[in-house]
């Protein structure tokens, strides 16, 4: 959903119809389900129901700390749903180091016990960093088949140091029953070994495969092909090799591709040396964790910290009740992800965490059920109908991206019918293409002009579709980074007003945070005069102004709360408007108000006021102006003397320049 805008549901279905024969499996984070939070006990339930019933086969269940509550949850709505159960132990340390102890031999075995018990299918080695060796490889599957004799082993793991293809060799000759490869043109390096290789180091031997090498060949020819598409995004465009330090930092595969290449995309790519120290560091702040999702984005936040910072190891342990955690260290410390293996490291964990909470057992053991009726309920309210279960459970699992999914398919409709490179990389102009929409329905298009860019930051687009001339504009994207938009004022959103005539911001005159309430005027001015006294309190949460001198366009939501003043300018003419947003719960008076101060009438009288004491410089323009206003509002005229304290309009010292302050 978030990368190619395609609806996982969908593929699953489409590749169930086309391969009914091959088992499917995917991965399972426990009691996180697909994400990387703690979810609902129903909600991870009928995850595993939805997927199952869509096609899935095989439920890898893993956990990041392998806490044993968060793994058992995941097995039960696995084995519930009607699926083959994978417990999966996620690995780390060397089981063939005497001098590592804390993750030992005993310690896998033992739990790889408890997984058997709770009733898994199969058992799976989880190797996410890629740290087994030949000799430790021997140690653990052989203990495992000792073991659980009758027990499927499964060993998936990564080719980082380069030894994979050895390594899982050792494990099928220790007994493990199946291993995980990558097609040639896809492996090594922080992917899985090369299944050309074990393929060809099995052939002849008791552990040979029966696949045919040109079958592999050919397969591994396509898949280069398809990987070139996809170019710009390959971690070869920065990493060029493998790296044997990985048995040092342990950084999982997945995660060493992303920080490096998010240290060479930030200019800090000499600095990334620093950074697998750092992690290595921050593993052993952290008391030395399992690390996988979502663990080692834990650890990889602390190291990322420490770099940024400056600190080392000592710094941090000693003023670790000063410094400004991230947020995701903190969280875990008061055990929102598990109880790790060794329990919390102290006194680091009490120096963090100081007074906050800390939860003791399994984190979503305590959340409330999640309301699946209600959430369909407000999805067919904000996309129609056609909301089928399947998006209502993603919806359940990543709210925000299925948000911004259904936003973008309304835009565009669906775009897995378009190619690739089309959809990366868009059409060249004169190119003719085809877009299958569905079987027998084609769409020959070509691309023909782009047109300049509005102020809207739109182009309009030309092309021919079936022959016939057609345009549309479409934003351009790249180009409006460099342009300046102002939101608009939504009228169905209690609290927000816009600009009721065009101007330019001369003086903000309160900030985030900043509290007015009634009969609280600013520089003197009182708008409860014109509206009523009890108008109520309001606080101000966003302030939409960016800087003096921005213009606002009508409408325009440079919002500031109830209580707030800008000085606008239109024309030659100054006035203050009371733009706000993001308000307190009591805002819906405030709103109408408002509504009333952007009638047309007040804007054009007041401004014409204004421009008619300009012609009249001995015009007495507080007076002129007051009583335009006054008429737009139908606001009786006060008696000399009255109101003491409460005058409505201040001049400056230049008739050309009025404010018009008000406290609405």
């Amino acid at each position: 959903m978030r990368f190619l805008s395609e609806c996982p549901w969908k593929r699953l279905q489409e590749l169930r119809a086309l391969i009914p024969n091959v088992p499917f499996q995917m991965l399972l984070r426990g009691a996180n389900a697909v994400g990387y939070t703690n979810y609902p006990d129903n909600a991870v339930f009928k995850f595993c129901e939805v997927a199952k019933e869509n096609g899935m086969d095989i439920f890898r269940v893993f956990d990041s700390l392998n806490y044993l509550p968060n793994m058992l949850l995941g097995m039960e709505a696995a084995g519930s749903a009607g699926g083959v159960v994978e417990a999966a132990i996620s690995y780390t340390g060397d089981v063939s180091d005497p001098m590592r102890q804390k993750y030992s031999l005993d310690y896998y075995v033992k739990l790889a016990d408890e997984l058997v018990k709770a009733g898994t299918h199969i058992l799976c080695i989880k190797d996410m960093a890629g740290l087994l060796k030949p000799e430790s490889s021997k140690l653990l599957v052989r203990a495992l088949r000792d073991r659980f004799p009758d027990v499927p082993i499964h060993v998936h793991s990564h080719d980082t140091a380069g030894a994979g293809v050895a390594a899982m060799l050792a494990c099928a000759e220790a007994g493990a029953d199946v291993v995980d490869v990558a097609v040639d043109s896809m492996a090594g390096m922080t992917s899985q070994p090369s299944m050309g290789a074990i393929v060809a180091c099995a052939k002849g031997t008791e552990l040979d495969t029966g696949i045919a090498l040109e079958k592999v060949f050919d397969y591994s020819e396509y898949w280069e092909v398809a990987r070139g598409l996809y170019a710009p995004f390959d971690c070869t465009a920065t990493m060029k090799s493998g790296n044997a330090d990985v048995y040092e930092n342990e950084i999982p595969g997945g995660q060493y591709t992303n920080l490096h290449f998010q240290a060479h995309s930030m200019g800090l790519g000499h600095k990334f040396k620093e950074v697998k120290k750092a992690y290595t560091e921050a593993n052993k702040l952290l008391g030395d964790l399992i690390k996988v999702t979502p663990s080692s984005k834990i650890v990889g936040d602390l190291a990322q910290f420490m770099v940024q910072n400056n600190l080392t190891r000592a710094e941090v342990e000693e003023r670790a009740d000063e410094l400004s955690f991230p947020l995701s260290v903190v969280e875990f410390l008061q055990g929102h992800v598990g109880i790790p293996h060794g329990g919390f490291p102290e006194p680091f964990r009490s120096k963090v965490l100081k007074s906050l909470p800390r939860i003791e057992g399994r984190p979503g053991a305590s959340l409330p059920p999640l309301d699946f009726k209600s959430l369909e309920e407000g999805l067919r309210a904000a996309h129609g109908d056609e909301i089928t279960p399947e998006d209502v459970m993603s919806a359940a699992m990543y709210p925000k991206v299925f948000q911004e999914f259904k936003d973008f398919t309304s835009n565009f409709g669906p775009v897995d019918c378009l190619s690739t490179r089309l959809f990366l990389d868009g059409p060249k102009i004169a190119e003719e293409f085809e877009v299958e929409l569905e079987r027998g329905k084609i769409l020959h298009i070509k691309a023909l002009a782009l047109g300049d860019l509005n102020k809207a930051g739109q182009r309009e687009v030309f092309f021919e579709l079936n022959g016939q001339l057609r345009s549309v504009l479409v934003k351009d994207t790249v180009a409006m980074k460099e342009m300046k938009f102002h939101p608009k004022a939504q009228k169905s959103i209690k609290g927000q007003v816009g600009a009721p005539m065009p101007g330019k911001v001369l003086e903000v005159k309160v900030e985030v945070g900043s509290k007015v309430s009634s009969n609280n005027p600013q520089n003197g001015t009182q708008y409860n005069e014109y509206l009523g006294q009890g108008q109520v309190a309001l606080n101000i949460k966003a302030l939409n102004v960016y800087r003096i001198a921005d213009k606002l366009a009508y409408s325009e939501c440079y919002m500031m709360p109830r209580g707030a003043s800008l000085t606008a300018k239109m024309g030659q003419s100054m006035f203050s408007h009371m733009l706000f947003t993001e308000c307190s719960d009591n805002s819906t008076r405030a709103t109408g108000a408002m509504a009333r101060t952007s009638s047309s009438a007040i804007s054009s009288r007041a401004a014409t006021a204004s421009l008619r004491s300009r012609r009249d410089k001995s015009a007495d323009v507080s007076g002129t102006v007051q009583k335009a206003w006054r008429e737009a509002l139908q606001v009786p005229e006060q008696s000399e003397g009255e109101g003491s304290g409460d005058q409505s309009w201040n001049t400056s010292e230049s008739p050309q320049c009025l404010e018009l302050m008000d406290n609405a």
